[in-house]
Formats: C-alpha cells, structure tokens, sequence
C-alpha cells in the first residue's frame, strides 16, 4: 500500500503510460491527416459520450473499491479477534506449568495462522512462515489443502482437551470457540474476495468503452483544437485511463502489489502483540519501502 501525503503519479498510473503513449501518436496520426487531406472531421456528441463513460468507469471504481475496503475491514476484524483469543487463552488456561505451555502453544499457533492466511491469499507458500513461528516439528496442517484453516482446526482440539483435562469449563469453552468462528469468518470473507473476480462485463465493458473514446476523441476535437489536438486529446484519454487502472489497482486487495492491503505489515502487528502476551520479543514494525508498505 501506498503511504504518504501525495500518490505517487509513476507508481500509481504506470501501466497507463503505454497506452498513452499510443493515444499520442494515434491523435498525431488523425491530426496530420486531417491537414493534409480535404477530408472534414464529423461532429461527435464527446460530451455525452464520455458523460456515459464517466459513470461506467465510476460504477467500476466503486466496485473495485469495495472489495478493497471490505479487505481491511476483515483483517482489522482479525487483528481484534487475534487479541481477543490470546487474553482469554491466557485467561482461563490454568496457571501452571502444563496450563502456561498449553496457552503457549495456542497463542504461537494463532501467529502461525495469521502468516499461513496471509500466504494463501498472496498465492505464496505458508510453510516457511508456519515453521519459523513453530519451530521444526511435524505439522499436518501443510498436507492440507486448505493450512489455515487447518491452524484453526488444530487448535479448536486443543480447547476441547483442556476441557477434557478439567482446565476450563464448558462455558469459557464456549467463548473460545466464538472467537474460533470469528476468525474462520473473517477468513471466509477474505476467500470469497480472492476468488470471486469482478463480473465479466465490470472488467469488459469498461475497457472496450474507454479504448473507442480515445480512439474517438482526436476525431471530435480536431476541428476546435487543431495542432493541440495531441495533446488536449492524449491529457482527457488519460485522464479515463487512468481511472480505468485504478479500478484494475483495487480489485484485488489481497495481493502483492503497492496498491494493494499492507498484509505483511498487520501480520507482524499481529505477531508483535501476541509474543508480547506470552512473554517473548516482538518483531519491530515493518517500516515502508521506497513509501510502500506492503
């Protein structure tokens, strides 16, 4: 993601300058032939075209900004939920040896959940952050399809072994498992972003639009611009590129671009709070790179 004052124009519209570049030469192209030829340029309605445009490219932007909001809600739900579970875990654990290394184990595997969620939606590899927070010892949970959720469940057998065991009543049991059902939540919600892509006609319909409105547009603006056409038409299709790229820039909140939820960043605050709980160092903040902070 992004951070500071001002958006960055190369960072944030990069994708758009190839195209713009071919806008240039395209509104070149149409403005030489229009001097050199007797032929007339026809008068297009511009201003209701690209009205209509414009509310084409805002309902996608809306949309592909939804998606991204509704991503940092649900990991700052998981941020919560993740303190929550680790102050009752410690809570109602008993305070003895077996009850502490219980409640231990339960706190670095709720880390090791938040990283292996973090991955999957990156469509990376959990393993490496699952086994540095728990260390070398076999985990099942890698053999799964699905490794977060088999954090989850893993940990939900420990709960009921401590009440088993006598550790904590059914009640306090009921408590940590309505915190379980919020993570796997949340986690359902932030599926369901990564594998429902916008509708076909949000992500082709716009782009058809906007190509036949700059390619439209030197053709309308000839006969009032004349030799500025190059560049009054290339500064307006650029401004509907670009807003076009912002809806591509959003769709996908979970991935690993500058654009994109600062996932590493929550994560390790994540981790921070939860070690401090249980008493071992906290990794330092992620600090932003070149001002992004993935």
């Amino acid at each position: 993601m992004i951070v500071g004052r001002s958006p960055r124009i190369r960072q944030s519209f990069e994708k758009a300058w190839s195209a713009l570049i071919a806008l240039f030469f395209w509104d070149l192209a149409v403005t030489i032939f229009y001097y050199i030829s007797p032929f007339r340029a026809p008068a297009l309605p511009l201003t209701i075209f690209g009205t209509a445009l414009a509310l084409v490219l805002g309902f996608r932007v809306n949309s592909a900004y939804q998606r991204w909001w509704e991503g940092r809600i649900l990991w700052g739900a998981m941020v919560n939920v993740s303190r929550s579970f680790a102050r009752v875990v410690l809570a109602y654990l008993p305070d003895t040896a077996e009850g502490r290394a219980m409640a231990t184990v339960l706190v670095k595997r709720h880390v090791a959940y938040v990283h292996a969620l973090r991955r999957q939606l990156r469509r990376e590899d959990p393993a490496p952050d699952m086994r540095r927070v728990l260390g070398d010892d076999p985990l099942p949970e890698l053999d799964r399809r699905n490794p977060a959720n088999g954090m989850l469940d893993g940990s939900d057998r420990q709960v009921m072994d401590a009440v088993r065991r006598g550790w904590i009543d059914t009640i306090q049991q009921s408590r940590i498992e309505a915190l379980l059902v919020d993570m796997s939540n949340a986690q359902g919600g932030m599926e369901r972003i990564k594998n429902t892509p916008l509708p076909a006609q949000y992500r082709a319909f716009p782009k058809y639009f906007t190509r036949l409105f700059c390619i439209l547009l030197p053709v309308g603006l000839v006969e009032t611009l004349g030799m500025a056409t190059p560049i009054g038409s290339a500064a307006a299709g650029f401004m509907f590129l670009a807003v076009l790229q912002i809806g591509d820039d959003l769709v996908d909140p979970f991935g690993n671009d500058v654009h994109d939820l600062p996932l590493t960043s929550i994560t390790t605050t994540i981790e921070a709070d939860l070690n401090q709980a249980i008493g071992l160092p906290a990794p330092p903040p992620l600090e932003p790179v070149d001002g992004v902070l993935w």
